[in-house]
């Protein structure tokens, strides 16, 4: 594996790497787990060139302080990409990416206004900004996403289509820890008595499928909220059910041919997502 720091070797290794074949692009933040390696080991199966990029993007952050606090593992980022076999790593600057600000405005539409978008103003223009520059650099054949962010993958593919980009976006089921807690980088920063309740988070969100096969909509929204938050240390910021391909809210299980629940939760000050895809049409 080749750790290249700079845009241009990077467009040099792709050149050549695209006369041989096709290229997949993991783009992470890095704090890399066994989520993130799923990903790669789909990219290495269905690709001859496997990328992963690692750079926790600045623009995508609404919070400072959660900037501040993202867990950075490089050396062990770089061991464990070796070891999966990735070709390429991108381990960039910020000031590579960005030698001047980003005034990019994305039009994304009413899949970014809901939810994440709502809660974190600014965020996902940041992503489309470092996704879309990503694409540039590599042009790769497929890039792959995880859906436990799944509002953001709905907002790539937006973005993709405004932008024209000619690739395709591959989204990879969650990966859970061996009680459901959904992977997730910010699971390092959880305390011994905060990950023994974490998955209390999943665990409601997969009783809500029996529940909602007799409730509705809102009832079931209702649940999952105040079941959550009747643990300790649990706070639910939002729980949204929504269409799997516009994001918007729905009112009724009829509306839609797949509805997701999807859930942020603070765990002290941790802030998790996870979410489920329904399947209750009456």
């Amino acid at each position: 594996m080749e750790i290249i720091r700079t845009i241009a070797e990077l467009k040099a290794k792709l050149d050549s790497a695209r006369a041989k074949g096709s290229i997949g692009l993991v783009p992470t933040m890095g704090a890399l787990h066994d989520g993130h390696l799923s990903l790669i080991e789909r990219a290495r199966n269905e690709n001859d060139t496997v990328v992963v990029s690692v750079f926790v993007n600045p623009t995508q952050f609404n919070n400072p302080s959660d900037l501040a606090t993202y867990p950075r593992t490089e050396e062990a980022d770089t061991a464990m990409l070796s070891s999966a076999g990735v070709d390429y790593a991108f381990i960039p600057s910020v000031e590579e990416i960005y030698p001047e600000p980003d005034t990019r405005v994305f039009d994304l539409g009413p899949v970014a206004e809901v939810m994440e978008g709502a809660m974190r103003p600014g965020h996902f223009n940041g992503v489309a900004q470092i996704v879309s520059k990503l694409f540039e650099f590599t042009h790769p054949t497929r890039a792959y996403f995880g859906e436990k962010d799944f509002q953001q993958i709905a907002v790539i593919r937006r973005m993709v289509a405004i932008e024209g980009f000619d690739l395709e976006i591959v989204d990879c089921p969650i990966k859970r820890e061996s009680d459901g807690l959904a992977m997730s980088s910010r699971n390092v920063r959880l305390s011994q008595e905060q990950r023994a309740i974490a998955p209390a988070i999943h665990r409601t969100l997969e009783s809500s499928l029996s529940y909602a096969d007799s409730h509705s909509v809102n009832e079931t929204k209702r649940y999952v909220t105040d079941e959550i938050n009747s643990f300790p240390q649990l706070k639910v910021e939002y729980y949204e059910i929504v269409d799997a391909h516009t994001m918007q809210p729905v009112d009724d299980w009829k509306e839609t041919d797949c509805a997701v629940g999807c859930v942020t939760v603070f765990c002290g000050d941790v802030r998790l997502i996870d979410n489920i895809k329904y399947n209750v049409r009456k």
